[in-house]
């Protein structure tokens, strides 16, 4: 999974792991957690609040847990202090056997001394959460997810009050889990208000990061719920960006594999029930019609085709360039309406592309002689989560002394050779690939590079010579008889 964090070394698991776990306990004390749970789709935003209070001088090191069940389902994770927006530093201690969790380090900006308090927000995003509940529904029915997650935070420290709050998108809530038997509340184990369901207050927590509370003290717990929209996935992204400089272009080129994780159709698809469905404007919530994409502006010459061809309904609404250093938050947006209505459980695969100026991405830092050419990660999909996702970037011919820097830590990279028309000894080509993104890895890939002089002329010195051979071959011929002749 792709995670907004450090991961120190392995050795370090074993040298501080351990002492970690003795020792966390006495460093810190929870005054109160709130956990804000936002259902959704495909992604589930998840806001934990830790008003903590230091129990001695120097602290300045806090511990987080993470259960199996939520770890599994994690693929972005930020710490911040309440009302900041500087993210904090955080170690990935990995998993820890004897107490059955996953622990994390957060670095606070300046060490707390006895009594000493912060609020931390700690910021996830859940992916494959949820899922269809029924797993089968008519063209007609609505669609209905279910959530399922654990009751209480874990925390390497005590507790003196900890709540969680669970927003529904929709005020339709089939039905929620009351848990028996728990220990710390003599008040309502849960309530309902709305679309928000609140587990607790539950008092006088003790240490939870370990395999005896888990096993002993949590409780699991559901919440089925309306969900009025497609539960859109994106299987496989291909991502390709090659950078031209004789063209003054950056091209983007996505082959993207939709899954809608909706419930399966039951039974068959009837275009009279669709085409009625639309006129009078009750969509099937589980039907994926459209979807509006928010791409960069300057970008021209837009493409999108499936396996069929050209797909004439999408509509593009370009926007100019801006100048460099100004945050405008202008978007071309494209609207794309696939081929036919995609239903739960169906998938539609198709070719997304555009042109751009190079100049409104790339740079010369005269200092180094380099170009630096910042590249985004991906087009954001709308709460959609990407299983899977390559991305390539494609360098000039001849292009030395390459150095990448992307936003987040890539399962697998290298550097490879791509050969394409009008190339002699082919381009650089840097691939990445990544897991679980979710629509907060919106970072950008930067990449330096230098092409010497020679390395310019090397294109039109081979059209040249391509040119040249090809007037000498015709002059040959023309010399040349070829006829048979009886002697």
């Amino acid at each position: 999974m792709s995670r907004h964090w450090r991961t120190p070394l392995s050795l370090l698991l074993s040298v501080f792991v351990l002492p970690l776990c003795a020792s966390a306990a006495n460093s810190f004390e929870n005054t109160a957690i709130v956990r804000t749970v936002e259902l959704g789709g495909a992604l589930v935003h998840v806001t934990t609040t830790y008003a903590v209070k230091a129990l001695e001088d120097g602290s300045s090191v806090y511990t987080i847990a993470l259960g199996e069940q939520e770890h599994a389902h994690t693929s972005w994770l930020e710490a911040k202090l309440k009302g900041q927006s500087d993210v904090l530093p955080l170690g990935d201690f990995g998993y820890h056997p004897e107490s059955g969790v996953y622990l994390y380090t957060i670095e606070l900006p300046k060490a707390l001394n006895t009594d000493g308090t912060a609020n931390l927000v700690i910021e996830t995003v859940q992916t494959h959460a949820t899922f269809a509940w029924p797993q089968e529904a008519s063209q007609k029915d609505p669609q209905s997810l279910k959530y399922q997650s654990e009751l209480l935070v874990l925390s390497p420290y005590h507790t003196a009050v900890q709540r969680t709050k669970i927003r529904s998108p929709n005020p339709k809530v089939h039905s929620f889990t009351e848990p028996e038997d728990v220990e710390f509340t003599t008040d309502a184990v849960v309530t309902k208000s709305g679309a928000t369901i609140t587990y607790g207050p539950y008092y006088n927590v003790p240490p939870s990061a370990s395999q005896a509370f888990v096993d002993t003290k949590q409780k699991h717990i559901s919440v089925h719920y309306d969900y009025d929209h497609p539960v859109l996935e994106v299987k496989k992204l291909e991502r390709a960006v090659e950078i031209s400089h004789w063209g003054a272009n950056l091209n983007v080129d996505q082959n993207i594999f939709f899954h809608n994780a909706g419930p399966k159709l039951k039974g068959y698809f009837s275009r009279l029930e669709f085409q009625s469905q639309g006129y009078f404007g009750r969509a099937a919530p589980h039907m994926l019609t459209g979807i509006n994409l928010m791409l960069p502006a300057g970008i021209h010459s837009a493409y999108f085709y499936d396996l069929v061809g050209n797909v004439s309904t999408s509509h593009l609404r370009p926007v100019p360039s801006t100048p460099k250093g100004l945050n405008t938050n202008t978007y071309s947006v494209l609207e794309l309406r696939p081929r036919y209505p995609v239903m739960g459980g169906w998938n539609y695969s198709f070719t997304l592309g555009w042109d751009s100026p190079l100049e409104d991405y790339a740079g010369y830092d005269k200092a180094s002689g380099k170009y630096v050419v910042g590249v985004p990660l991906m087009t954001v999909v709308p709460t959609a989560v990407v299983d899977e996702a390559e991305i390539s970037i494609i360098l000039p011919e001849g292009a030395i002394d390459i150095d990448y820097f992307a936003p987040y830590p890539a399962l697998s990279e290298r550097v490879s050779t791509h050969i394409t028309y009008l190339d002699t000894a082919g381009r650089p080509k840097i691939s990445l690939k990544y897991k679980e993104l979710t629509d907060r890895h919106t970072g950008i890939i930067y990449v330096t590079y230098k092409v010497p002089f020679r390395a310019h002329l090397q294109k039109p010195f081979a059209v040249a010579t391509a040119f040249l051979g090809v007037f000498a071959l015709a002059l040959t011929w023309r010399r040349v008889d070829v006829r048979i002749r009886r002697k």
